[in-house]
């Protein structure tokens, strides 16, 4: 009887105890599911926001994500009447010969990042140490923004085959890039200008591939080999707005982010 008593209440013990364990179990597991699920969502809220301690490295948004604030045409003092439109949290390009734009904001030494993906046989570029009253060796000024140019272009499908000079991250037509490897067309990259004095890189996901002094010989006989050899003054650091261009074709821009360097 003893024996029949004693297994009872074992099994009585078992029986809270695996009940205490659910009911454990489902007091943790829940809001590590919501958690989990809220982690998700804002991992893909993210975009097109600072994080406090970008905030507190003196990081701005140049897009927010939903307006076109802080933008306008190039040479002009609105934004393109067609061409631009804010979806998905990206400032895309219809491809629709709408124009260039460019920050309503200059700045001399800064580093920029930004996102993009391209179209199939997309081509665009971002473009610095832009003058609006830049002019010919006549005197007629330029209707389209003659300045460097990080460029972003379907490298293996363009047509027609482009230089090296004329890849993905390189100074464009001037410098070629060095290991640079873009995604695949359709898939977001992550890019990186940095103007320090004289000093200009270009980074793309992750890597450095293109670094130069603007007043150096490998620049100058890049520039006097290129289509800009005509161009006055186009070697100079100046103070510039930032550029998106319109190639014609369909590109996307997202997390466009910018912080002001010290002086040199």
């Amino acid at each position: 009887m003893k024996n029949i008593t004693q297994n009872h209440h074992r099994k009585l013990h078992e029986d809270l105890k695996n009940r205490i364990n659910n009911t454990l179990m489902k007091t943790i597991l829940i809001p590590l599911t919501v958690l989990s699920i809220a982690c998700f969502f804002s991992a893909h809220a993210q975009d097109n926001t600072l994080t406090q301690k970008e905030e507190s490295a003196g990081w701005r948004l140049l897009f927010d994500g939903r307006t076109t604030i802080g933008w306008r045409g190039f040479q002009k003092s609105t934004l393109p009447e067609h061409g631009w439109a804010v979806e998905d949290g990206c400032l895309k390009c219809l491809g629709l010969k709408g124009g260039d734009i460019i920050t309503t904001m200059t700045f001399t030494n800064f580093e920029l990042t930004w996102e993009w993906r391209l179209s199939p046989n997309g081509n665009s570029g971002v473009k610095y140490f832009v003058d609006e009253k830049r002019a010919d060796p006549k005197g007629k000024l330029y209707s389209t923004a003659i300045a460097h140019e990080y460029q972003m272009i379907d490298d293996d499908n363009y047509s027609p085959p482009l230089s090296v000079k004329q890849k993905t991250g390189s100074f464009y037509e001037v410098i070629t890039p060095q290991n640079a490897k873009p995604n695949p067309v359709g898939e977001f990259n992550q890019s990186r200008l940095i103007v320090s004095g004289n000093k200009v890189e270009h980074w793309l996901n992750g890597k450095l591939v293109v670094s130069y002094q603007t007043t150096s010989a490998e620049v100058a006989a890049g520039i006097a080999a290129s289509k800009f050899k005509n161009v006055p003054g186009f070697a100079d650091k100046i103070p510039t707005p930032i550029l998106l261009q319109d190639h014609n074709t369909i590109v996307w821009f997202r997390n466009l982010k910018l912080r002001n360097l010290p002086a040199q």
